[in-house]
C-alpha cells in the first residue's frame, strides 16, 4: 500500500508521558497532511510540524504494514512530554463491511455524547456553556460503573479525575466510617484535590450501584483554561466546601459563608454559642433576610422580616434552605443589648414548637 494512502489514516495513542494535551486512547486523523484530534482538544502545532517533517524522506507512515503494525515513538519537539501511537485504520474504508462498522462506531459515539450532554445541560455549573462547547466537553467524558459498597476514591490518594454522578448514591466518609455527606445524580466530587493539588481529604464509596462520568485531571485543566467561567464556579465550590469542613470541625471565623443545607441553623448557632463568639450572622432566604447578634455566645437580638426577638428566632430554626455569613465583632451599643433568653432554653423551645407544628 503506497505512502499516499497512509496520508488518509487514523492513529491511536497507546502511551503518553507528561503530554499536556492528549490521553491514551485518543485518536488523530490525518488527511492530505491535515491533522484533526479529539473533539474539544486543541491541535498541537508541534505535532503538525513534526508530521510534516516526517513526511519528507523516511516517512513514519512507511513503517506501517497491513500484516504487522509497528509502533512509532513520537516526540513533540520543544515539549517535555512524549506520546507513542500506532496506526489504527484507514480513514476511508474500501469494503461495505468496514463502512458499516465505521458508521456503527460513529452512532455509538454520538449516543455516548448525547447521554452526557442531556445531564450536563441541566446542571447549574454548565449553564454558561453554549451547546457546542458542552458537546465538546461531553466528548471528553468516560463512563465508569461501580456496584454497591465499592471504594471510588481513597483518602490520601492524589486526585486523578473529576467525577459527575449520573445515577445512584455515593457517600463521603472520614476516619471511623463517619458519613460526612451523601451525593446523588448531578453531584460532582473529586474536584478539591484537582484544584488544590493536595491529597484527597475523604474517601468516597458507592452506597448503591452507580454510573459516573469521569474527566481526567489533564482534561479538567484543559477545560478550565478553555472556559474561564468554569474556573470561577469550581474555585467558589472549593472555598465553600473548605469552609463547610471548617465549620464541622468546630471552628468559625469572620467572613465565613455557607449553606444551611450543609450545616443547619441549630448547629450553626450552637457552634457560635459554644465558642463564645461575639458577632453577627446575616442570613439570606428566597423570601427575605434575617440577622442575629451574638455577644459572647449569647443571643441579644434577632430580626426576620416583620418578626423580632424569640419569635424571629423560632421562625429561623425552621428554615433549612438559605445562605449565611458570619462577621465577628459588635458595636459598643449592640454589646449593651440584653440577652433575650438562655441559649439552650431558647433552642429547646424553638425545636419543640417545630415538632408541634409538624404534628398538626
Amino acid at each position: 500500500m503506497g505512502n499516499m494512502e497512509y496520508r488518509n489514516a487514523i492513529f491511536i495513542v497507546t502511551e503518553e508521558h507528561s503530554c499536556p494535551i492528549y490521553n491514551v486512547g485518543e485518536e488523530f486523523q490525518v488527511r492530505d497532511l491535515g491533522l484533526s484530534v479529539a473533539s474539544g482538544k486543541p491541535v498541537c502545532l508541534m505535532m503538525v510540524r513534526e508530521l510534516l517533517q516526517a513526511d519528507s524522506g523516511s516517512s513514519i507512515y512507511e513503517r506501517f504494514t497491513q500484516r504487522g503494525i509497528q509502533r512509532a515513538k513520537f516526540e513533540c519537539g520543544g515539549c517535555t512530554g512524549l506520546i507513542r501511537f500506532e496506526y489504527k485504520k484507514e480513514k476511508e474504508f474500501s469494503t461495505l463491511q468496514m463502512k458499516l462498522l465505521a458508521a456503527a462506531e460513529r452512532r455509538a459515539k454520538i449516543q455516548h455524547i448525547d447521554e452526557f450532554f442531556d445531564l450536563l445541560r441541566g446542571m447549574e455549573i454548565f449553564e454558561p456553556l453554549a451547546d457546542n462547547d458542552l458537546r465538546d466537553l461531553s466528548a471528553m467524558l468516560k463512563l465508569q460503573r461501580y456496584s454497591a459498597h465499592k471504594i471510588v476514591i481513597n483518602k490520601g490518594d492524589r486526585g486523578t479525575h473529576l467525577y459527575i454522578l449520573l445515577s445512584g448514591t455515593v457517600a463521603a466518609v472520614k476516619d471511623g466510617n463517619e458519613v460526612l455527606a451523601e451525593m446523588g445524580q448531578g453531584d460532582i466530587f473529586g474536584e478539591m484535590s484537582l484544584l488544590s493539588g493536595e491529597p484527597i481529604m475523604t474517601s468516597v464509596y458507592s452506597r448503591t450501584p452507580v454510573k459516573l462520568a469521569t474527566l481526567s485531571a489533564k482534561d479538567f485543566k484543559h477545560v478550565l483554561n478553555k472556559y474561564p467561567i468554569l474556573q470561577v464556579f469550581f474555585y467558589r465550590m472549593l472555598v465553600n466546601r473548605a469552609q463547610s469542613n471548617t465549620l464541622r470541625s468546630g471552628k468559625i471565623s469572620s467572613g465565613m459563608t455557607g449553606e444551611l443545607a450543609e450545616i443547619n441553623s441549630v448547629e450553626l448557632f450552637q457552634l457560635i454559642n459554644s465558642s463564645g463568639k461575639t458577632g453577627k450572622v446575616d442570613l439570606l432566604f428566597s423570601s427575605g433576610r434575617a440577622t442575629i447578634l451574638f455577644n459572647e455566645g449569647e443571643i441579644v437580638q434577632v430580626t426576620y422580616g416583620n418578626l423580632g426577638g424569640k419569635e424571629a428566632l423560632f421562625a429561623l430554626l425552621a428554615r433549612s434552605q438559605g445562605t449565611f455569613t458570619y462577621t465577628s465583632g459588635l458595636s459598643e451599643q449592640d454589646k449593651g443589648l440584653p440577652v433575650i433568653g438562655g441559649f439552650m432554653g431558647l433552642i429547646m423551645e424553638g425545636l419543640r414548637r417545630i415538632d408541634e407544628e409538624g404534628e398538626d
